[in-house]
Parts: structure tokens; sequence; C-alpha cells
């Protein structure tokens, strides 16, 4: 009886005016991020003649899918996405493998700079990426690297964008990955060496598996940012053919005119991509995020 009556006393708790009010700041904030992704699909199904009639706060006349058809044929995204995957891929695959040496040999092994190191590292991200525009531009038109890229030269190549991004996301990478790797026990790589077991089997074999949750998440993240890069490739891309998709939505912008919504439906197919890869990896990308803690 007393188990009943503590159950129908809980359930019949009244909800306090704070819970309230942070339930009303969550609704505002998810309704503010989602009203410009709203504001843009409806922007990118009405037609330019409509809306520059009548205004964007109008109630439509019909929607359709014809911007969608005109930016993806007007751009040839179709090209462009196969320059974004062949920047992205390799720059997501030598980050994790790179920064996960890294993380192994900070957190598994212990020396009196191993900390300095991390720090190294990790102070790469708290430079502003806007500071090294000038010496990193001209540093790329000097390096020659014939038969290497079309160009021959790292600059307008895409493994000058894939090397940026992983000298930027290495950093960030070797951290998160250098906490979760102490969470795991020093017993498994003990009982390794033991065995006879070399330091790049005890990292290939033994510490990088139990490490797939937080690569997942990493993963995702690299390839949500990578994609969405427009700075880099504006600055260190100068053929069209070679821009990946995000920068070559510029080709959807005339010289003296532009149709906006037909740029609204541009963007939001370049927004496809980072959608599938969230949504496959999601699972993972969840765990990863909250497994370390859970260990802790």
């Amino acid at each position: 009886m007393s188990t009943t009556t503590a159950t129908l006393g809980k359930k019949s708790a009244p909800v306090r005016p704070a819970r309230i009010l942070l339930h009303l700041f969550l609704a505002g904030a998810a309704l503010a991020w989602i009203a410009p992704l709203a504001w843009a699909i409806y922007a990118a199904l009405r037609p330019y003649s409509e809306t520059s009639e009548k205004g964007y706060v109008s109630w439509p006349d019909s929607l359709s899918f014809d911007n969608f058809t005109n930016a993806y044929q007007q751009s040839d995204m179709s090209h462009y996405f196969v320059n974004t995957v062949i920047i992205a891929v390799p720059a997501v695959l030598l980050t994790l493998f790179l920064s996960s040496m890294v993380a192994f040999y900070v957190s598994r092994f212990d020396f009196r700079l191993n900390l300095v190191l991390l720090l190294l590292f990790t102070a790469g991200n708290l430079l502003p990426q806007q500071v090294i525009i000038t010496p990193l531009y001209r540093l790329y038109l000097l390096i020659d690297l014939p038969g290497i890229t079309m160009s021959g030269k790292l600059y307008d190549s895409a493994l000058g964008l894939v090397l940026i991004h992983v000298a930027f996301q290495s950093g960030f990478c070797a951290f998160v990955l250098s906490n979760y790797m102490r969470t795991l026990p020093h017993e498994l790589t003990e009982a390794a060496l033991m065995d006879g077991a070399s330091v790049w089997r005890q990292y290939w074999q033994i510490v990088l598996p139990l490490c797939k949750p937080a690569m997942a998440a990493l993963a995702t993240l690299l390839s949500i940012w990578i994609y969405n890069d427009f700075f880099w490739a504006l600055v260190l891309i100068s053929t069209g053919e070679n821009m990946p998709v995000t920068s070559a939505l510029n080709n959807l912008s005339g010289a003296y005119f532009t149709d906006p919504n037909l740029v609204a439906a541009g963007a939001l197919l370049t927004a496809i991509p980072t959608l599938i890869v969230y949504f496959v990896l999601q699972r993972q990308f969840v765990s990863g995020l909250t497994l370390g803690a859970n260990k802790g």
C-alpha cells in the first residue's frame, strides 16, 4: 500500500515553473534553428517570378521542384560532389589514423613531454585560420609537386585541401581520442606486452578496435566539417572545375543577377549528403559521445 501511495504521489506532483521555463526556452531555441531551414525550403519551392512580384512573405500560387532541378543541372553538381568526395574521404581517414596514433602514444606511454605534445597538437585549433591566409597561400604557390598534382603545384589541387584539413582537425581528434583511450584498462596492453606484442600490434589490434565508438563519432563530425568547408576551398582553389560542391554554389550567382530561390535550392541539395552521413552513423555518434562519460 505504501508503495502505491508513493507512486500516486509522484504522478500527481505539480510541474515546477522552472521546468516550464526550460521547456519554453528549448522550444524557442529549436524554432530559431528550424526557421531558416524552413524558410529556405519554402523559398526554393517557389518560382522567382512569383516572389519578385508578391514578396517572400506571401501565400504561394504554386509549389514545384523546378528550382532544385535547375540548380542541379546549371551548376553540374554531380561533378562537384565527386570533387568533394575526393577531398573529404582521404582527409577524414588520414586525420583519424594520424590522430589516433598520437593519442595512443600520449595516453599509453608516460614521459615528460606527453602533455606538452598534446597541447602542441591542440594549440593549432586555437589559432584563427584567417591569420595564416597569406603565408599559407604563398607557401602553397612555392611547393612544386610535378607528376603528383594536375597543376604541378600544391596550390589549386585536392591534395592541398586534404593536407590543410588534416593539419587543422588532427589536434581536436587527438585530444578527444587521448581522453577516450585513458579510460581503457592499462592491463590490456600490459598483458599484450607480456605476450610479446609489439607497440604497433597493441595499437592496431587491441586499442584501436576498442575506440570504434569514438572514431565513429569523430568520423561523423569530420565528414560534416570538411564537407561544409567553404573558406579554404575559396582560398586555395582557383580553377572552377577543381572546387568542391560548397564553393561551386557561386556558379549559381550571376554577375548582374542572382536568383535567391535557385541559390536556396542549390544550398539544400548540398546539405543532403551531410544528413545522410549523420543518419547512417547516428547510433555510433551518440554512443561515442556518451560512452566515455558512462565509463568515468
